[in-house]
């Protein structure tokens, strides 16, 4: 485990990284090509087709070709380069994977793909693991930073993450990613696509395997290689049935198979997951193009299996969850500077779980079983007074069949002056209501209130000498109220809520509100392009802490949460075809648990990429990972991956 670093240490590394000139990773906020078009930019996360300059929320966008630059094999990787973004990972690849927005919880994120929301209502918090999606077919990947369940309804606490899969363009086109590297790991993604006449379709698949490392940290008696395997297929079609009119359909599938560790350490463990998306909408407008509407369906469903061989009965866990959701959207343009944004949507999510004993004179469990329903109207109206300016504010009323009515409010603002100055304000609310393992399970809690939060924050940025230098800072506060935690019971306890409800059986735990949460921050970043140099980095102070009074916790930092983090990359682009580069990441120290006994230090992780163009179709590309070999934790007595090399080669056609 690493013991800090020192700023020798950290100039070493960091000078070490600049010299080499590998690929940069993508800029962190916005890279200087996306801020010198602007207008050109038009991001989906706020549900509406939106310019960049008329976002009021903090929001970060990736294209392809940042994408591509990058070489992140998983989406999680890419998504820790960009502010305000923590992570914690139980050992290498296809392992539980949390992601944090501004010290929200893992769960308080929402995850679209293609405008489709996932989320996993077996999963323990109802939130999305990130350990099986790969970067695929995305073509693009927005994060919108702040509450946003104004939009997007229950979870959206911490932010949304919006990816955008690949639209054809052309009669017929294709691209292909074949890379491999250490510890036998091997990726392979092809897609292929076109649009002829009313039809435009695309589909696209990808298959990676690896050996990996061992999920427990070999300091804590992990010793053998704990694979990997996940195979996904993503497609899309559009037919248009008029000049008004279309029918989209959209899917996505994903299997992974992952080895496990013990709570002792190595083990012959292992899970499978398997996730389905399914999307079909009809898209039509009216009134001369004015009113844009569209009805869908969505169905997600995610199956969650546990295996320990040496057991009599193998299964040791059997888990899934499905939602269904109707949805109409319309946006409506009342004049040339005034938009509105409505709907109305209906979920209804249902999940199932046991955990059978390992022995075969045990008959399996029954099911644990629950269901949730909500219906949601939501609308934005979106002002443009003056040149450069956009006001925005909405209203959400949520309607859940166990809580009743929620209402929720958002108002922002942005300016973009002729200076180059841009100037962000933005206020919004969010609500999370307990998911169905919390309620159900045989931990659950019938009586859990939803979780709320409020947050605002204030930003600007500056563009200088054409935009070849953008610089900008954003500061920001959250609090979260009735937070969900899990309370452990002790043995003989007298807690009426410490046995299985409707029984006398002893139970480990359960879920309660009691907890506050409190964040604030600052996020900062940077970028130049000057000749054939590309500079960027950002710096993320955030503060996230229990604020529950009263009890043992209060004040203590909330957990795998590092107070500071960093990037930085540098890049040059030969003429001859050839790019270097390299990036650096730095995360300050954070602690395992809640009572912050355990501490996971601080590292600094150097990466080092390499392109070469041979054609305009084809490039060849490498890339060094951890090149110091830094031993470090995300998550206490879990590995993480150590210095690891890759090759490959791409194809755009």
């Amino acid at each position: 485990m690493s013991k800090g670093v020192t700023m020798q240490s950290l100039l070493l590394k960091t000078s070490t990284a600049v010299i080499a000139f590998t690929l940069a990773c993508p800029a962190l906020a916005q890279s200087p090509d996306e801020m010198s078009d602007a207008d050109g930019i038009v991001v989906t996360a706020t549900r509406a087709p939106t310019p960049l300059d008329q976002v009021s929320a903090s929001i970060t966008v990736l294209d392809k070709a940042a994408i591509d630059r990058a070489q992140d094999i998983g989406a999680a990787e890419l998504l820790l380069r960009t502010p305000g973004i923590s992570l914690s990972r139980n050992g290498g690849y296809g392992t539980a994977t949390s992601l944090r927005i501004r010290g929200a919880e893992s769960e308080q994120t929402v995850v679209v793909i293609d405008g489709v929301k996932l989320n996993d209502p077996s999963s323990t918090g109802g939130g999305y693991n990130f350990a099986n999606l790969l970067i695929g077919d995305a073509q693009r990947i927005e994060v919108l930073r702040g509450p946003q369940s104004t939009l997007w309804g229950s979870q959206a606490i911490g932010g949304v993450v919006n990816i955008v899969t690949a639209s054809p363009q052309a009669p017929l086109e294709g691209s292909f990613d074949i890379e491999a590297g250490s510890r036998d790991t091997v990726s392979a993604r092809a897609a292929l696509g076109g649009v002829s006449g009313p039809l435009s379709w695309r589909i696209g698949g990808q298959s990676f395997t690896t050996d990996g490392i061992s999920a427990i940290a070999p300091a804590f008696g992990g010793g053998e290689r704990d694979g990997y395997t996940n195979r996904n297929v993503a497609g899309r079609a559009e037919l248009a049935l008029g000049a008004n009119a279309s029918i989209d359909l959209r899917g996505y599938y994903s299997t992974g198979r992952v080895e496990i560790d013990g709570f002792g350490g190595d083990a012959p463990d292992y899970s499978h997951n398997r996730e389905f998306v399914g999307y079909a909408g009809l898209n039509f407008t009216m009134l001369g193009g004015r009113l844009r509407n569209r009805i869908a369906y969505n169905y997600t469903d995610t199956d969650r299996d546990s295996y320990s061989p040496e057991l009599e009965q193998p299964l040791s866990f059997e888990a899934a969850g499905k939602n269904r959701r109707f949805e109409y959207q319309g946006i409506f343009d009342l004049s040339d500077r005034i938009s509105a944004t409505f709907g109305v949507e209906n979920e209804r999510s249902r999940f199932k779980s046991r955990s059978p004993s390992g022995s075969l004179s045990d008959p399996l469990p029954d099911f644990v079983r629950g269901k949730a329903e909500i219906t949601s109207v939501y609308g934005q109206l979106t002002v443009r007074p003056l040149d450069g300016l956009t006001i925005n504010g909405g209203v959400r009323h949520d309607d859940h069949n166990r809580y009743g009515g929620r209402t929720l409010f958002s108002a922002g603002g942005i300016w973009a002056l002729p200076s180059g100055t841009t100037l962000r304000a933005s206020y919004g609310e969010g609500f999370k209501a307990p998911s169905l393992y919390q309620l159900f399970s045989e931990y659950g809690n019938v009586n859990l209130d939803p979780e709320r939060a409020h947050g605002w924050e204030a930003g600007v940025q500056q563009a200088f000498f054409g935009d070849s230098l953008t610089i900008g800072a954003t500061y920001f506060e959250r609090t979260t109220t009735e937070q969900i935690i899990y309370n452990g019971c002790d043995f003989g306890s007298t807690d009426p809520l410490c046995v299985v409800p409707g029984t006398d059986t002893p139970r480990w735990g359960y879920y309660l509100n009691v907890a506050r949460a409190e964040a604030h921050g600052i996020e900062a970043d940077a970028a130049l392009r000057l000749g054939g140099w590309t500079l960027d980095g950002n710096y993320s102070w955030t503060v996230a802490e229990d604020r529950s009074a009263g009890t043992a916790n209060e004040g203590n930092w909330l957990p795998r949460r590092p107070r500071h983090m960093a990037n930085a990359s540098v890049s040059y682009d030969f003429a001859f075809g050839l790019t270097l580069g390299s990036a650096v990441r730095w995360a300050g120290k954070s602690y395992d648990n809640a009572s912050n006994a355990t501490r996971l230090d601080d590292y600094t992780l150097v990466d080092l990429r390499a392109e070469y163009r041979l054609n305009e179709s084809v490039r060849l590309f490498a890339r060094a990972e951890n090149v110091f070999d830094e031993q470090y934790m995300t998550a206490y007595r879990y590995g993480t991956l150590g210095r690891s090399i890759y090759a490959g080669i791409r194809g755009r056609f």
